[in-house]
């Protein structure tokens, strides 16, 4: 286990990591230190080869509840990380999120406000626990979903459902969440990191190179036409037919047996 100043935890086990925002007694709010050691963690599971799968949860009885404010005032805060006047596009944890290869979860623990729901709504698969909740309260604090939200919701729900639950600035419960379908899953709370894992490791079986592809060629999509993008996949698939996983893919398939990947 890696402990970055104790604000967050670092684990590998199964080719899975799990990173633990770690500030319960705050509810996990996010600081200035806390948001450097997340976005290096995110870029340290994403170049690691053992890593397949990348798992976010949060410490306590919530996931994130947002910037702490207490921090900023004291100087601590998310202006800690960062120039006044900028934020560094390339080491934030919603950047990150959107930049990595490897698929990543979100165990939503319980509530994700602010800047803890885009960081949840980043991840490629969300799991909450029953008691958990997605609080879209920007407006109501004067600001504006400064962390991939107004990227995300309209791509998610659509134009008008996004619109009502940024322009309300309203709290989803975990079953709001998963009828509105922001939520893959929800499991009774004492169930969300077994379910979590068992999914990440389903995950991990695959051949990482394929599943990393895919997710790359997902996220290129969403900016390309559909000429532009076939295009795309057909040069992404030739590497792949080089790969000792790909045979291995093959040949336990005429040998009806489970394949064993190796990430190369």
């Amino acid at each position: 286990m890696t402990d970055a100043a104790n604000e967050v935890l670092y684990t590998i086990a199964d080719h899975v990591a799990t990173i633990t925002l770690n500030a319960p007694e705050r509810m996990n709010t996010i600081s200035g230190p806390m948001l450097n050691d997340l976005a290096r963690l995110l870029t340290e599971a994403n170049e690691d080869k053992d890593v397949r799968v990348v798992i976010l949860t949060g410490r306590g009885r919530a996931f994130c509840a947002g910037l702490d404010l207490r921090k900023e005032r004291d100087g601590n805060g998310l202006s800690a990380a960062s120039s006044p006047t900028t934020i560094n596009l390339r080491n934030t944890p919603p950047t990150v999120l959107q930049a990595m290869d490897k698929p990543t979860i979100c165990a939503v623990n319980g509530g994700a406000a602010g800047y803890g729901m885009d960081t949840a709504l980043g991840c490629d698969i969300r799991i909450m626990a029953e008691s958990s909740k997605l609080a879209a309260a920007f407006v109501k604090r004067g600001v504006v979903p400064e962390s991939g939200g107004t990227w995300l919701l309209p791509r998610m729900l659509g134009w008008a459902k996004a619109s009502e639950l940024i322009f309300t600035g309203r709290t989803l419960s975990a079953r709001e969440c998963l009828e509105w379908g922001l939520a893959n899953e929800v499991v009774p709370d004492a169930e969300l990191m077994s379910r979590t894992t068992a999914i990440a490791r389903e995950i991990a079986a695959n051949a990482p190179l394929a599943v990393q592809a895919s997710k790359r060629m997902m996220r290129m999509g969403l900016n390309e036409n559909f000429h532009d993008h076939v295009h795309h996949v057909y040069l992404q698939l030739l590497p792949l037919f080089k790969t000792q996983d790909m045979a291995e893919g093959m040949k336990a398939f005429m040998e009806k047996r489970e394949p064993k990947f190796e990430g190369r």
